[in-house]
C-alpha cells in the first residue's frame, strides 16, 4: 500500500513538473517542427507526422531536460557544479545547458563514446572524461560526486528531466490535438515517461508505443519483470538507446501511461535512417530513427488508427557510422 502511495505520488509530481518546466525553457530551446511524411503515411495506411527533435539545440531533445534540470539549481549547487553520465546526447545537453547557466560541468562518458559527440562536449565549455564501459562510466560518474562535491543530474531518471522531456508531449498536443498514436524511441526511458505523462496524464489520451533495440531492451524486461532491470550487456547500433537500465521513474510511467513497448532489430533501425534520409530528407542518428523502425516493421500490434507522430529523437550521428550505413544495400531498392 505504502508502495503505491509512493508511486501515485511521484507521478503526480511529475505532472506538475512539465508545465512548470516549459515555462522554464520556453524560447530558450527550439519549438520543433512536426512534419508530415505522406510516404510513410500510405505504408502505414494512417496519416504520420514526425516530430523532429533532431533539429533541436545540440541535436536532440536531451537539451530540454538538462536545460530545466540545471535552471532549478539552488546557488550553491550551481557553486558546485553538475556531474553525469552519457554516451552522448545527455552529455552535450547538459554541457550546453551548464554553459548556459554558466555551471560548471563535467561528463563522463564510455571510452566507446563517438569522437564527435566528445567533442561538442568540449566545445560546449565541459570537461568530457571517458572511462571504460557504460557501467564503469556510471560508476566513475556517481565516484566523481561524491569525491569532489558535484551534483549529480540522472540523465533519464530524474524527475526534473523527465519533466523536461515532457515538453515535446506538450508540443505534440498543441500541433495535432487529433493525434491517435504516438511512436517514442527508449533508451533509459526519460523520453517515453514524460511525453506519455504529458500526454495522457490528466485524463484520456492517444495510444503511446515506446520502441527499443533489442540488444538494449532495458524497459521491455522491467516491465516483465515488475521492476527496474539491470541488463548485464548492451549491443546495439544506437548508442542514444543504449544505458544499462531503465529508470524507476519510466517504468513508473509506463505502467500508467504506455499501451506498448515493441523491440526492433539493428538492420530495421539502419533501414529507417536511410528512409528518413531519403524520403523525408531529415539526417538521424540510429536512436532517433528507432520510431520510424518501429512503424516500417509492422512490430506494432494492431491497426494505426488516425494521426500518427514518431518522435525523431536525435541526429547526431557520428560520420563514420553514417557512410557505412548509406553503403549497406537499401531492402526497399
Amino acid at each position: 500500500m505504502e508502495a503505491q502511495r509512493d508511486r501515485a505520488e511521484a507521478l503526480e509530481r511529475l505532472l506538475d513538473k512539465i508545465p512548470q518546466a516549459a515555462a522554464r525553457i520556453r524560447g530558450r530551446v527550439h519549438r520543433t517542427p512536426l512534419l508530415s511524411s505522406r510516404t510513410l503515411g500510405s505504408m502505414v495506411r494512417a496519416p504520420v507526422h514526425l516530430k523532429a527533435e533532431n533539429l533541436q539545440k545540440t541535436g536532440s531533445f536531451k537539451v530540454r531536460g538538462a536545460l530545466h534540470r540545471v535552471s532549478t539549481l539552488t546557488e550553491e549547487e550551481r557553486r558546485r557544479g553538475v556531474v553525469s553520465v552519457s554516451a552522448g546526447n545527455h552529455a552535450q545537453a547538459l554541457a550546453w545547458a551548464a554553459g548556459a547557466e554558466q555551471v560548471p560541468a563535467t561528463l563522463v562518458m564510455p571510452a566507446s563514446a563517438s569522437q564527435t559527440k566528445v567533442d561538442a562536449v568540449r566545445a560546449y565549455g565541459a570537461r568530457a572524461l571517458l572511462h571504460g564501459d557504460v557501467f564503469q562510466a556510471f560508476e566513475k560518474a556517481l565516484e566523481l560526486e561524491r569525491r569532489e562535491g558535484l551534483v549529480f543530474v540522472h540523465p533519464f531518471d530524474e524527475p526534473d528531466v523527465v519533466a523536461g522531456q515532457g515538453t515535446v508531449g506538450l508540443e505534440i498536443a498543441e500541433d495535432l490535438q487529433e493525434v491517435e498514436t504516438v511512436v517514442v524511441p527508449v533508451g533509459g526511458g526519460g523520453l517515453l515517461a514524460g511525453t506519455a505523462a504529458a500526454l495522457k496524464g490528466r485524463g484520456s489520451g492517444p495510444r503511446i508505443v515506446g520502441v527499443e533495440p533489442e540488444g538494449a531492451a532495458s524497459l521491455h524486461a522491467s516491465l516483465r519483470a515488475g521492476r527496474a532491470v539491470r541488463l548485464d550487456r548492451v549491443d546495439t547500433v544506437a548508442d542514444g538507446l543504449a544505458p544499462p537500465m531503465a529508470g524507476t521513474l519510466a517504468l513508473e510511467a509506463a505502467e500508467e501511461w504506455v499501451d506498448e513497448v515493441v523491440l526492433v532489430t539493428d538492420d530495421e533501425i539502419r533501414d529507417a535512417m536511410r528512409f528518413i534520409l531519403s524520403r523525408a530528407k531529415l539526417l538521424t542518428e540510429p536512436a532517433g530513427a528507432a520510431g520510424v523502425a518501429g512503424l516500417l516493421s509492422g512490430r506494432i500490434t494492431g491497426a494505426l488508427e488516425g494521426p500518427v507522430v514518431a518522435i525523431l529523437s536525435g541526429g547526431n550521428v557520428d560520420p563514420t557510422l553514417l557512410r557505412e550505413i548509406l553503403a549497406e544495400p537499401d531492402p526497399r531498392g
